[in-house]
């Protein structure tokens, strides 16, 4: 398993990066991106942590750890200014969190963040086709959930992507360690969300690629 959307006590998740990370490898993890909820308030505070101690566990576990940020219910007019930022802070992996049915993220987002050079945007939900079509030209992968609330629109997400041709990548948006999963069930999340079983395995090698991108 892959995992690039995951949270630590950085934001709102439960567990110390080092703890998430020990968590993530006896649930079968072979890479995390430990992500956590960030805007303009709190970014040069998480990332070069999140740097710092995934450096650290790099050097002693075979697990790839790596630092990234989801930029959360910000201004869409702010996010391209805040993906650079996060890059400069040393960033791997810039996530977004995307329009979804279950918070009030602002209108536009979906749009301004596939125009902003980010990585992943998580749980779009109200993504429209138009915005799938510009993340295929983007380069910019969408997430299928396994989260509770944000997972209701997974359908939605998957049929369009398969549509327009846009990647798809396969993320738990962990808040506690009990929200890492096994790749057992995170298949069942993908074919539950109309994926066919002969595409599963090609969702699981966007997540490498997209590793391997950013340098890992």
């Amino acid at each position: 398993m892959i995992d690039l959307h995951t949270h630590s006590l950085f934001s709102d998740g439960e567990l110390i990066p080092s703890e998430l990370v020990r968590r993530a490898i006896f649930t079968g993890y072979t890479a995390i991106a430990i992500t956590d909820h960030g805007d303009l308030s709190n970014i040069e505070f998480i990332i070069p942590k999140l740097v710092k101690v995934s450096e650290e566990l790099n050097r002693f576990w075979k697990i790839k750890t790596i630092p990234g940020i989801e930029l959360t219910h910000v201004p869409p007019e702010s996010i391209k200014d805040l993906t650079r930022k996060s890059r400069e802070l040393g960033a791997k992996i810039v996530v977004v969190h995307g329009e979804t049915i279950v918070e009030p993220v602002p209108e536009g987002t979906n749009f301004a963040a596939i125009n902003s050079g980010i990585d992943i945007l998580a749980h779009p939900g109200l993504i429209s086709e138009e915005e799938v079509v510009l993340a295929k030209e983007k380069s910019v992968f969408l997430e299928i959930t396994t989260r509770r609330g944000h997972s209701l629109s997974n359908g939605r997400v998957a049929k369009l992507a398969l549509e327009k041709g846009a990647q798809l990548v396969l993320n738990t948006d962990a808040h506690s360690p009990f929200d890492l999963v096994e790749r057992e069930y995170a298949e069942k999340v993908l074919l539950s969300a109309g994926i066919p079983e002969n595409l599963l395995a090609k969702v699981f090698e966007n997540s490498q690629k997209l590793i391997k991108k950013v340098g890992y």
